[in-house]
């Protein structure tokens, strides 16, 4: 498998420096190349804390309520298990940050690989997002992902019922073997 891949939308690069296979589910640990003014929306994990730390750059750590904390290179901020957070890049140049995952998670590393893939197969929309809703749900649960957002609230029972259908009918399977090999 690559260490290393990309985000044709977005122009961002994903590496991955240690596996959850590699540290025996201890951590994960990443290290994300990010365009400027990139990032992701408000989101938090069911099961696993992550530390963001600036290598290269300032890193916008963003927080519930319109908070955020802006890290410079070799600081740290650890995100709690359910605890809202986003990052952004408020800066005009790329930066370079670690993520670890603690304990490490082989269903988040999956579901980058798999959402990098769509995107370069065209099946990901303009915010990098599958195109099929019931595969934003599957990558969702494989990612121990949930969003705060109210349209994501009202939409998460269908959706996860529409996974639990794709992933019966091979849907989660497909889509490993397509990228995760």
């Amino acid at each position: 498998m690559q260490r290393t891949i990309t985000n044709p939308i977005f122009d961002d690069k994903v590496t991955f420096l240690k596996t959850s296979e590699e540290t025996n589910r201890e951590y994960t640990l990443l290290e994300i190349e990010l365009a400027p003014k990139g990032g992701n929306p408000l989101h938090f994990h069911t099961c696993y804390t992550e530390t963001f730390t600036a290598k290269e750059g300032q890193l916008e750590v963003k927080q519930e309520g319109g908070k955020s904390k802006i890290l410079q290179p070799g600081e740290s901020y650890k995100v709690a298990i359910m605890e809202p957070h986003g990052f952004h890049n408020p800066n005009d140049d790329k930066i370079t940050f670690h993520v670890k995952l603690e304990p490490g998670q082989k269903g988040f590393e999956d579901s980058i690989r798999i959402m990098y893939g769509l995107a370069h197969d065209g099946l990901a929309d303009k915010r990098g997002l599958p195109k099929d809703l019931a595969t934003n749900f599957i990558l969702a649960e494989m990612g121990n992902m949930e969003s705060p957002a109210f349209i994501f609230k009202l939409l998460s029972p269908l959706g996860k019922y529409m996974a639990k259908k794709a992933i019966k009918k091979g849907k989660k399977k497909e889509l490993l073997e397509m990228y995760c090999k």
